[in-house]
């Protein structure tokens, strides 16, 4: 077990950290076989040192048969297979501490796996046991039972019940794999209270909580009405006191906690972030917005403005293991981001996308909050496209293959110019080895060397620590504030190069200037004034 340094119960590193995301099944092949491992995160931690994160977040590693990537957790104490043991698990956190890198793990509190020991003896126990309490199995409707309990919408495609064979169904907001439990009950909330203890108590820093706004469902589960206020299973308000009980656990170690909240409220959004509840939460916001100076300010100026009456500190994501990718996004004619528009053979320019990315990349870190960086991201790559016969994300199938899904983002990364060992589970499209680590680090104006050095500059400079953000004066689409200790950031959005103030130092550009010193357009600028 570790133990906790008492500077580390008190210290707020997470209010201004850059926290890199980990898909493990994606990152670092050690052994060979086409699949990511643990070993090979522990090969690349030199690699992350340097890149100059803070902290990882991993998403799920645990035992799964893998129906949703990983966010069908068959047991929480366990490391899957594929990717190591715990054994492994432990001296990955020991040795990325040891290079000063904390470590966050992903709690998946809505549901577990179709193959997690309780839901296997809710199965066979049968209707009314005690072990169907765990879960929200439900007689059916009509004269046979044929008809679904209620009609509530998926987080996917298709259905949130599936029919068992003696008559009942059973709740899963996600895929059938996936059952929902009933946190109503509990042996859920103690169950879930010692997951966290165990992982606190092998030295992880913090958790990432999916699907946070989910776990509490309305008595009943009455059907679903569009717009009635409450949501019957989003945002309900006994879902507070779960995480109340969750941050006494989390501050007895010193932990801190990120969750996963889309809720277009923001007064209900901030609830989430009371000092007593979680300590942050993604901006999806920030993630969604397209590439608009107007936009842009207005998603920041909201950011800032729903965290700051609970003094939660901003996060900053511009993609993650569910999103298209930066590049891709930002050089397609839609460059925001919603799940139902995507589709296949979206034309892209991913010039126009990578020098955007760019620009987008010093913003994101020149903003006041911590920062979430997906794996890749520092690489420029772009979304992938895979072929139908390789498709493995959920979403595709239950959108009766309309929907792209996910699986875009999570190719694994090109780490040399060489070819694979083994088939990775999802192939690299064909010239990426050209976006290949070991190529970029020796090239100053890649994103690699980009990243780092903004990452570097962003560590060292005591300007970019504090909250403090003021706008400034400019041309329409160009974006400037300053940050404290003379540090100010320039974007530009606008299609004539921006004048930079006169007696400026340039720290960092994601492009380069023209030949009058001006800022192009789709460029961002570091100065120190």
């Amino acid at each position: 077990m570790a133990d906790i340094l008492p500077s580390e119960a008190t210290e707020d590193w997470w209010r201004t950290a850059a926290i890199y995301e980990v898909y493990v099944r994606s990152f670092a092949d050690a052994d060979g076989d086409g699949t990511g491992d643990l070993a090979g995160v522990r090969s690349k931690l030199p690699y992350l040192a340097g890149l100059g994160v803070d902290a990882l977040w991993f998403t799920p590693w645990y035992l799964s048969p893998l129906a949703d990537g990983g966010y069908d957790v068959a047991d929480y104490r366990t490391i899957d297979p594929a990717f190591g043991t715990l054994g492994e698990a432990e001296k990955l956190i020991a040795e990325a501490r040891e290079l000063g890198i904390r470590t966050i793990v992903d709690i998946v509190p809505n549901h577990v796996s179709d193959q997690h020991a309780w839901f296997r003896a809710a199965l066979a126990a049968g209707p009314g046991s005690p072990e169907r309490e765990l879960f929200h199995f439900r007689p059916g409707r009509g004269e046979n039972g044929e008809l679904a309990p209620n009609d509530w919408p998926s987080q996917f495609a298709g259905s949130t019940w599936t029919r068992v064979e003696d008559g009942e169904w059973y709740l899963h907001l996600f895929a059938p794999e996936q059952p929902d439990l009933n946190w109503a009950h509990p042996v859920v909330r103690k169950e879930h209270e010692d997951v966290l203890r165990f992982w606190f108590e092998r030295g992880v820093a913090g958790v990432r909580i999916d699907s946070a706004a989910l776990l509490t469902k309305a008595e009943g589960l009455p059907d679903f009405v569009e717009g009635r206020d409450p949501h019957p299973y989003v945002d309900q308000d006994e879902i507070h006191d779960v995480y109340r009980s969750w941050r006494a656990i989390a501050d007895a170690y010193g932990g801190v906690f990120v969750g996963e909240v889309w809720l277009p409220d923001s007064e209900r959004f901030a609830r989430y972030l009371r000092p007593d509840e979680l300590h942050t939460a993604f901006n999806f916001t920030f993630l969604s917005c397209p590439w608009d100076a107007g936009r842009l300010r207005n998603a920041i100026e909201g950011t800032l403005a729903e965290h700051a009456p609970v003094g939660a500190p901003a996060t900053w994501v511009l993609c993650n293991h569910d999103v298209t990718r930066t590049v891709t996004r930002y050089g397609r004619a839609d460059t925001g981001f919603d799940f139902a528009t995507k589709a296949f053979s979206t034309p892209t320019d991913l010039e126009l996308g990578t020098r955007r990315a760019r620009a987008a990349a010093l913003l994101s870190l020149a903003l006041p909050g911590s920062v979430y960086l997906y794996q890749g991201e520092e690489l420029g790559l772009p979304e992938a496209e895979i072929p139908l016969d390789r498709i493995q994300d959920p979403m595709h199938f239950r959108s009766g293959g309309s929907d792209p899904g996910r699986d875009g983002c999570r190719v694994p990364l090109p780490w040399t110019t060489e070819a694979p060992a083994a088939e990775p589970w999802l192939p690299q499209p064909a010239g990426w080895s050209d976006y290949a680590a070991e190529v970029q680090a020796g090239d100053p104006s890649s994103m690699l060397s980009l990243y780092r050095t903004a990452l570097r500059l962003r560590r060292a400079e005591a300007g970019f620590k504090g909250a403090a953000l003021s706008w400034l004066p400019a041309a329409d689409g160009v974006l400037s504030f300053a940050r404290s200790d003379g540090l100010r950031c320039v974007v530009n959005l606008a299609a004539e190069p921006a004048g930079l103030p006169g007696h400026a130092r340039v720290l960092l550009t994601s492009g380069p200037l023209d030949d009058r010193g001006r800022l192009p357009q789709d460029t961002a600028v570091w100065l120190r004034v």
